[in-house]
C-alpha cells in the first residue's frame, strides 16, 4: 500500500452565520442616527430624551427588524426636521442601512419601511429638549428627597 493509496477522506464542515433581530436593528439604528435632517428614531421625545440622560442609550428604539437566513426588512419610525426633505432623508437611510447591514453581516436589506411621525424645528426641538431635561431632572431630585 502507497501512500497514494491511503486517501483520507475529511468531513465536510456545515457552518451557519446567525443574527438576532437587536443586532439589526442596532446597526440601523446607529447609521439612520447620523443622517442629517433625523432628529430622533422612535419619535418619542420622552424616550429619545430619556436615553440622553441615561448612562445607556438604546440604538434600536423605533426600529424593528425581520432577519432569515440572506435578508432582512426593516420598519422605523422618525421624527424628522422641519424643513428637510424627507425623501431625501428616506433615500439616505436607506442607502446608508443597506450598505451598512451587507458590509457587516452578508445579508441584503429588500425592504424598508419608514414612519415620519413627527416634524420639529431645530429650535422647537432644542426647546423641548431643554424643558424635558429640567422635568427628568426635577423628577431624579424629587425621588432623592423622598
Amino acid at each position: 500500500m502507497t501512500a497514494m493509496d491511503a486517501t483520507v477522506n475529511k468531513p465536510e464542515l456545515n457552518k451557519t452565520l446567525t443574527f438576532e433581530n437587536s443586532v439589526i436593528e442596532k446597526i440601523a439604528g446607529l447609521v439612520s442616527r447620523n443622517v442629517e435632517g433625523v432628529l430622533s428614531l422612535d419619535g418619542g421625545m420622552m424616550s429619545e430624551l430619556a436615553d440622553r440622560f441615561s448612562k445607556t442609550t438604546d440604538p434600536t428604539k423605533g426600529i424593528d427588524a425581520e432577519v432569515g437566513e440572506k435578508q432582512v426588512a426593516l420598519d422605523m419610525e422618525a421624527t424628522i426636521e422641519y424643513g428637510a426633505d424627507a425623501r431625501q432623508i428616506f433615500e439616505e437611510i436607506c442607502s446608508r442601512t443597506q450598505k451598512a447591514i451587507k458590509n457587516y453581516t452578508g445579508l441584503d436589506v429588500v425592504e424598508i419601511n419608514l414612519n415620519i411621525n413627527d416634524v420639529l424645528t431645530k429650535k422647537e426641538w432644542e426647546q423641548q429638549s431643554a424643558r424635558k431635561k429640567d422635568d427628568i431632572a426635577n423628577t431624579v431630585n424629587d425621588d432623592r428627597v423622598k
